[in-house]
């Protein structure tokens, strides 16, 4: 049996993972806004700790990690999926190589989770570094994806 996509949805599946991924950059954001507000809390006294407890910053933080950690992988996924129907392979290059990097980053820096809940000073400095990484390279791919992007309209 060979399954035949329309091609009105090999089209327009193409946009589905760059528009995914601008949504998830603008999360990561937001997770990092939670984790710096985690570590004033952390550092606080008195009334303004009190205060800054009241914003559930760390469950905020390890809810939005959780949603990245599964949509970045599963859009990742999605992305190579719709290159490989529409093309018939992957092009295996710095945004591909960049987004597999990210993913397993992800994954190690939400392994460190159950280490900070233990007070790991080492896993929380690594979680932080990982993850700055990261938002750096999703900076780059977004970049990256935009020219993508353009060339793939270009062509249509």
């Amino acid at each position: 049996m060979n399954l035949e996509i329309p091609q009105s949805v090999k089209v327009w599946s193409q946009f589905i993972h760059p528009i995914l991924m601008w949504v998830l950059l603008v999360i990561s954001f937001y997770a990092l806004y939670l984790g710096i507000q985690i570590r004033r809390t952390r550092s606080a006294e008195g009334e303004v700790k009190k205060e800054l407890l009241k914003g559930k910053f760390n469950v905020k933080h390890h809810q939005m990690g959780s949603l990245l950690l599964a949509l970045m992988v599963t859009v990742a996924i999605i992305g190579m999926a719709v290159t490989y129907i529409n093309n018939g392979k992957l092009f295996v290059g710095p945004h591909l190589l960049a987004g597999l990097g990210m993913m397993a980053i992800i994954a190690i820096a939400a392994s460190l989770t159950p280490l900070m809940q233990k007070g790991s000073d080492w896993a929380r400095n690594t979680h932080i570094f990982l993850n700055i990484v990261l938002l750096g390279l999703f900076g780059w791919q977004a970049v990256s994806g935009v020219e993508i992007l353009q060339r793939i309209i270009s062509k249509m």
